[in-house]
């Protein structure tokens, strides 16, 4: 069986947000019964020369969402501006990415196969393919966005642990 466009970016898009609105869930009602100011949650960093976590949560949405709209533009670019977003925004932004792709029909999606696409940022572009864009730039900056959000919940004594990452799997159905 190939694995389709749709299998290696929605698919994939989708269970990282499912585990992602699960772990944003879990930080704010850990927030709210330990007295945590989820303000302060959303400027925290890992070190001081990374992003915060308020960018993280938009590098989701945006590696994920902006990622499927880059492919239809034929350009993909680092995100906009956005405004400084509460906790519960956040939240929100990754359950407006999850709601838009559960929209976007499969075969929308893998009547993009070989499309050519690139990234630009300023003058610099990378030419990529889907397929390629996915794989190699979409998904790695994806996980690692999604992976620091976890990991700066954690930090802060959220109660977490790699099942509440992976989320809901695609398992064999019998």
């Amino acid at each position: 069986m190939a694995i389709s466009l749709y299998d290696i970016s929605v698919a994939n898009y989708l269970q990282v947000l499912g585990s992602t609105a699960g772990v944003l869930a879990k930080g704010a009602d850990y927030a709210s019964a330990n007295n945590v100011n989820l303000a302060e949650i959303v400027e925290t960093r890992l070190r001081p020369d990374m992003q915060p976590f308020r960018f993280q949560v938009v590098s989701v949405f945006h590696h994920s969402l902006g990622a499927i709209k880059g492919i239809k533009a034929g350009v993909f670019s680092p995100p906009p501006a956005m405004p400084d977003l509460d906790y519960a925004g956040l939240q929100g932004l990754v359950a407006d990415a999850t709601v838009e792709l559960q929209a976007m029909p499969r075969e929308e999606i893998d009547a993009l196969e070989g499309k050519a696409m690139k990234f630009k940022m300023g003058d610099f572009e990378i030419p990529f393919i889907a397929e390629n864009f996915v794989l190699s730039f979409s998904l790695p900056n994806f996980y690692f966005h999604a992976t620091t959000i976890y990991d700066i919940l954690r930090i802060a004594g959220v109660p977490l642990g790699k099942m509440d990452f992976l989320g809901t799997m695609r398992v064999s159905k019998p």
